[in-house]
């Protein structure tokens, strides 16, 4: 371990993205100071912590802080070196109106920057998405890069997709006319699988669950960029570290796409054992289009289905070294966590 004097603060600390944060920060030797909605959290995180292998605590710390409220940032940011910036605001439900979303999400990560540049921070590093890259990309045979940006008005665009273009927009805009000294990179994932270190599971390991166990009776034509929380988790810590990496955007993925088909077959190959109920059934995309007139879910994954988005990681590669785990690694570990945590029976 490399003894560091210092400090990183850490927003949303239970979080997928954020708890992995931590785990490797701590690994690192840096201290780590992070944010929770409620102290009553902490109990939650040591006990992932100590999953993830982690045995002293000594260098981390907790403060109760909101994204909607002033309350404590100030305090948070005191002594820190840097941020990652990782929380969201959480929805129990969809809102009605979008700006019940879009206004927390993007006061929020205003809140973050200007306290950060208040306190003397070094670097913020922002998790924003893919949703805020490559959604109005239309040409499939080019290919995404850091360089494309999500049109906020795109039609069939989600209300959380929306707020994360616009919140990774007003953030680009505050470091230009009001960052100060403070440094900025963002990292913008595709989506997250890997290990998890707690049994509430994240939205990925709903869909796996859902292709394993016999709930999905056939499968729609949906492609996915996937990636590893871990490495996910070791981006954020390079994009903080390297002097190179400030002003830029790092896409987040291990290789090309896969289809849910792929994934099926991909796990029927190695763990047979986990996919006996698991539908191999193509859904023919008009059915979907049907559905969609009556239908909530359908109407929600319609914008997905048939859609081939290619995008590079090769920026993250050649700037910072990356070395991202394969496709196959990260959704074998999610399904191993699905078994480890109950979620998955065989």
């Amino acid at each position: 371990m490399i003894q560091s004097n210092q400090k990183v603060l850490v927003t949303g600390g239970t979080g997928f993205v954020a708890i992995h944060s931590i785990l490797q920060l701590l690994n690192r030797g840096y201290k780590v100071r992070t944010t929770v909605r409620s102290l009553k959290s902490k109990k939650k995180i040591f006990e992932m912590l100590e999953n993830g292998g982690i045995t002293d605590f000594s260098d981390l710390e907790f403060i109760e802080a909101d994204l909607t409220s002033d309350n404590n940032w100030a305090e948070a940011m005191k002594d820190c070196d840097y941020v990652l910036h990782i929380a969201s605001p959480i929805f129990l439900r969809l809102p009605k109106n979008e700006d019940e979303m879009i206004r927390p999400a993007v006061d929020g990560t205003l809140r973050v920057l200007k306290a950060a540049r208040d306190a003397g921070v070094k670097r913020v590093v922002m998790t924003s998405n893919f949703g805020a890259v490559g959604y109005s990309h239309k040409d499939k045979n080019s290919l995404i890069t850091e360089e494309s940006w999500t049109n906020p008005n795109e039609k069939g665009l989600s209300t959380y997709n929306k707020s994360k273009v616009l919140a990774e927009q007003a953030a680009w805009d505050f470091m230009k006319n009001e960052g100060g000294a403070l440094e900025f990179s963002v990292i913008n994932p595709m989506g997250i699988f890997g290990p998890s270190l707690s049994p509430d599971l994240s939205s990925g390991f709903e869909l796996l669950k859902k292709l394993l166990d016999g709930s999905m009776k056939a499968i729609p034509d949906i492609r996915l960029g996937i990636v590893d929380v871990r490495d996910v988790a070791e981006l954020h810590i390079l994009a903080m570290e390297s002097p190179e990496a400030k002003g830029q955007r790092f896409l987040a993925l291990s290789g090309g796409t896969m289809s849910l088909l792929e994934i099926v077959k991909l796990l029927k190959e190695k763990m047979p054992y986990v996919t006996e109920k698991a539908s191999t059934k193509s859904l023919p995309t008009f059915i979907i289009r049907l559905t969609a007139l009556f239908n909530d879910q359908a109407k929600a994954i319609l914008p997905l289905v048939g859609i081939y988005r290619n995008a590079s990681n090769e920026k993250a590669k050649t700037i910072l070294g990356w070395k991202p785990q394969s496709n196959e690694e990260a959704i074998t570990a999610t399904v191993i966590s699905l078994i480890k945590w109950k979620s998955l029976k065989i």
